[in-house]
Formats: C-alpha cells, sequence, structure tokens
C-alpha cells in the first residue's frame, strides 16, 4: 500500500505580506502517483479562477514530466524516497519546484532539440522546456523550476 499524498496549503490574505499562496506536496517515489498528485496540484494551483485550456494542459504536462523524471531518475524508484513540489502562485504566474532525493545531473549535459525526441534521457526536458516560460534548475540538478502563466 502507498503512503497517502500530503498536501499543504498556504494561503496569505493580509496585504502587507507579499509572498504568494503556496501549495505544497510530498509523495513517494511511485510512478503510480504521478497522475493523482498533477490533478491535486493543478486544482489548487487554479482554485477560484477559469485557466484557459491551453495553459492547464502545460502546466499538467510540465508537472508530470517533472515528477516522473524525479521518480526515475532522480530516486530511481526508490519508493523510500521522496519527491517535493512547491508550486508558488502570484496574481500572473504559478512558479511550480520539484525536487528529488537523488544526486542530480547537468541539465547543459542533455541533448538539445531535436535529437532530444530520438534520445534515451532528455525527452521529458525538452518537453518541459518547450511548454514552461522559464525553466532553471538549482546548482545540485535535483530541482528544477517552472514558471508558467495563471491566466
Amino acid at each position: 500500500m502507498t503512503a497517502p499524498l500530503r498536501l499543504t496549503l498556504r494561503r496569505t490574505r493580509t496585504d502587507a505580506v507579499q509572498s504568494p499562496d503556496a501549495v505544497e506536496l510530498r509523495m513517494q517515489s511511485q510512478v503510480t502517483d504521478v497522475e493523482a498528485a498533477v490533478e491535486l496540484v493543478a486544482r489548487h494551483c487554479f482554485a477560484g479562477q477559469q485557466p484557459c485550456s491551453r495553459t492547464t494542459f502545460r502546466l499538467r504536462v510540465a508537472l508530470a514530466e517533472a515528477l516522473s523524471n524525479a521518480i526515475l531518475r532522480g530516486n530511481r524508484e526508490d519508493p523510500s524516497k521522496q519527491v517535493w513540489v512547491l508550486a508558488e502562485l502570484y496574481p500572473e504566474v504559478v512558479r511550480i519546484a520539484v525536487r528529488d532525493e537523488g544526486d542530480g545531473f547537468d541539465p547543459d549535459g542533455e541533448p538539445p532539440a531535436p535529437e532530444a525526441l530520438e534520445a534515451e534521457s532528455g525527452r521529458g526536458l525538452f518537453i518541459i522546456r518547450n511548454l514552461a516560460d522559464r525553466v532553471e534548475f538549482n546548482e545540485r540538478g535535483n530541482t528544477i523550476w517552472m514558471t508558467l502563466p495563471r491566466c
């Protein structure tokens, strides 16, 4: 039996604090939980808004690819390892971080497009880079930040 997904919501309601609302999710490294995690995060990222179908699609696919990479490549499907998602909700954009417990990788070492489509690895990152407005990594290479519109 898999552990349940753990979701935390932080809503900022004062004008004095300029921090964004946030959705945090922690999950075990099991690909069978990716779809549920994506739907849960997407639902809370767009709560109270009517996003366009293109934005919803982009967020769901980019997040699914990032989670799959974190589980399969970062944590090597080790169920004892965790994956964390942090979505910062700004009025115009959502900034999503996905972090795993793996050793990390060099994102500049991945095959460039269109070679990534035929390569054994790099396809997910290629897709993410084409769906997100901005993609960043931490120095270690075990956290990806994706910025998408929140329209």
